[in-house]
């Protein structure tokens, strides 16, 4: 039996946050060397950052990056750690993870499968290592390894696969099992989505059992950079089981989980299973001595997970830790003072407050609201409750105009006192009236509904944002704009007016979702001490959403559109999937018990919609990348502001819609 301890840690990094970084990659390592850990992994390019982006090309960045490095390399002494960070070798820059072994550089493996799809642009910055190619990078008098290679350090082998390339179908791994690996880690940085863990803990279970190894996995943590939330990630398995899993989407800097493996145990596993052809990479022999261990009753059972992430309510409670970490983050790391939302009374204004509450009770739960108010730069001796501290983090406006109801009045009222915001009330109709009367002065005519009925709309919900912005201004707050993706998709949002902000939570998802989601919160929470429902949801649910921006209280979002239902279904197949009007008619006509007329009319005004407004979605704040059915233009959904507009597909369409019922086209 030879028993060796690994560890993965979760890091949260901030791009080129040198001394930030620094401190988080050093924390890790003591924790773990007071574990007495033999072999650490950290995340994929946790030295600078991985969501760098084009500053990867500026030489300053990659000097900074290697004297973090250096600096690191002393506190290394009896262990060995694995840590990512670019490097510029031949005059191309590489992602690439340094192994450092007992206050020493053993060399660098450079990534060889570089992701180019969705958010992810590597290719741009990085070169893919070819595969079986070894070279040397010298270091001041130090001349290492670098490139395709595998350790030995102390006679235990140790490869790896740097995120994507768990992923490919050509995995590193399958090389590595022929070389007789005993330990393939894994620095990632995987970005958080819908019921991605169960993918990860799939590549991650049959990587150890396929490959007879033991596989350690570890993700970065946390909003690193604006639009991408990781969920910190970590996993061990070996020989096929799983040993540890740390919990996710944690509001700490750093979390670090451990297991006992048996060397020997995956080598008879070896034996029998695998069949060795050489050595296909070049192998980097370095002295570690390993401590003679004995059996440890946590490594003979099981990982306990969460109940939260094996509850029937997973996607709720997903969405409400990821957009309530990505919030505490992008507050924390933009150094703002808290936020300020204008809350209409509708259901997206409401679920932004009550993600901000919650962002608080998990946080405040898991570090305590000492180190919760230090990492947002409050006064925390100021604030020992969380009462205390809401009304500081959160100022709610109601803006009113005559079209306005008492309805939406009241339940913004009470969502503001049931999240325990700061409420104010503004009347705006003086403002909205002087604006139209300007324009009719200088136009020389009466402006009417009849006539103008966009224009009298808009006007109202630009005319909110003067008056919310100054209130950020005045507390130096984050402003929250609040529309969603199904209002992105059609452009059913008014520029410079409820797209105001600096960051748009829910443009990442869906309004059908949002109102399944506030539903569920009216009666139930995260699974965690000290979050709570929240009843006064109650006022929210029993609305049909309306923007209250005609005279009037028979205007709906869905009147106006389609059925919220219908237009997610659509956008899902159109956008996502990329079929054509014609196959969405079939998929919809199957599915739905709408007339076929109806269902013709609201595909025609979907992509007639959607062509007319991509300059709007260009224009939109960053939102939090959630799934795979993002719009985002500038990360994920990358589509022409100028088109053709689907004009000769809506036709044919039509066309075949009416044959398929019998009738000639009109």
């Amino acid at each position: 039996m030879h028993l060796i301890k690994l560890a993965a840690a979760c890091l949260n990094q901030t791009p080129m946050d040198w001394d930030g970084n620094q401190k988080n990659i050093l924390a890790a390592i003591q924790q773990a060397r007071s574990q007495q850990v033999d072999i650490l992994c950290l995340p994929e390019l946790c030295i600078s950052g991985y969501g760098c982006e084009d500053a990867f090309l500026g030489a300053g960045l990659l000097q900074q990056a290697l004297r973090v490095l250096l600096e690191i390399v002393p506190f290394t002494q009896d262990i060995i750690v694995a840590v990512g960070l670019p490097v510029l070798h031949q005059n191309r820059v590489y992602n690439t993870v340094c192994l450092l072994n007992n206050g020493k550089i053993g060399g660098f493996v450079a990534k060889r499968f570089l992701p180019g799809d969705g958010i992810h642009y590597e290719p741009r910055w990085f070169h893919p290592w070819p595969v079986e190619v070894q070279d040397s990078l010298q270091i001041g008098e130090d001349c290492v390894p670098f490139g395709d290679i595998y350790f030995n350090c102390g006679g235990v082998r140790i490869g790896f696969e740097i995120c994507e390339e768990a992923w490919v179908a050509r995995r590193p791994g399958t090389r590595l099992a022929q070389a007789g690996i005993d330990i393939i880690l894994n620095p990632t940085a995987s970005h958080f989505a819908f019921d991605k863990r169960e993918t990860r803990k799939r590549l991650v279970l049959e990587g150890s059992r396929a490959f007879s190894s033991s596989y350690v996995y570890a993700n970065l943590l946390g909003n690193e950079a604006g639009r991408v939330i990781y969920d910190g990630d970590t996993l061990i398995a070996s020989n096929g089981e799983m040993l540890a899993a740390g919990e996710r989407l944690s509001f700490a800097s750093w979390r670090l989980i451990s297991a006992l493996v048996d060397v020997d145990r995956t080598r008879m596993n070896q034996a029998r299973t695998s069949r060795f052809v050489g050595n296909p990479q070049a192998c980097v022999h370095l002295d570690f001595n390993y401590p003679q261990r004995l059996p440890e009753k946590q490594s003979e059972s099981k990982p306990v997970y969460p109940a939260w992430e094996t509850g029937e309510s997973l996607k709720q409670e997903e969405f409400a830790r990821a957009v309530a970490l990505g919030l505490y983050d992008y507050s924390a790391k933009s150094r703002s003072q808290g936020f300020a939302l204008s809350l209409s009374g509708g259901a997206d204004s409401a679920a932004v407050a009550c993600l901000i509450r919650l962002m608080v009770e998990l946080g405040v739960a898991e570090v305590g609201i000492e180190n919760f108010c230090a990492r947002l730069n409050l006064p925390q001796t100021e604030l020992n409750t969380i009462e205390q501290l809401m009304p500081v983090l959160l100022v709610c406006v109601y803006q009113a105009t005559r079209n306005s109801s008492e309805t939406t009045r009241n339940a913004a009222e009470k969502i503001a006192h049931a999240v325990g915001a700061e409420y104010l009330e503004l009347d705006i109709e003086n403002m909205v009236s002087g604006y139209r009367q300007h324009i009719e002065q200088a136009i020389g005519r009466s402006l009417n509904w009849a006539q103008d009925d966009l224009a009298l709309q808009n006007i109202q919900a630009r005319a909110r944002a003067p008056g919310v912005w100054m209130l950020a201004n005045l507390r130096n707050a984050l402003l929250l704009a609040t529309s969603n993706r199904s209002e992105a998709a059609v452009g059913y949002a008014t520029m410079d007016g409820d797209t105001s902000g600096g960051l748009s939570p829910l443009a990442g998802i869906d309004k059908h979702f949002i109102r399944h989601w506030l539903h569920w919160l009216e009666q139930n929470a995260p699974n965690s001490p000290g979050v709570n429902p929240i009843p006064a949801l109650s006022y929210i649910n029993t609305q049909q959403p309306t923007a209250e921006l005609r005279p009037g209280a028979e205007q709906t979002d869905e009147a106006d559109l389609m059925p919220y239902v219908l237009l997610n279904a659509i956008e899902k197949a159109a956008i996502r999937d990329r079929q054509t009007p014609w196959e969405i008619y079939c998929l919809l006509n199957s599915r739905f018990d709408y007339t076929a007329e109806q269902l013709l009319t609201w595909i025609e005004r979907f992509f007639q919609l959607w062509i007319r407004n991509q300059w709007k979605r260009e224009r939109y704040a960053p939102s939090f990348h959630l799934d795979d059915e993002s719009l985002d233009p500038k990360t994920w959904c990358r589509f022409p502001i100028l088109s053709g507009g689907f004009s000769h597909e809506l036709k044919e369409m039509r066309k075949n819609a009416l044959s398929q019922m019998g009738e000639e086209p009109g």
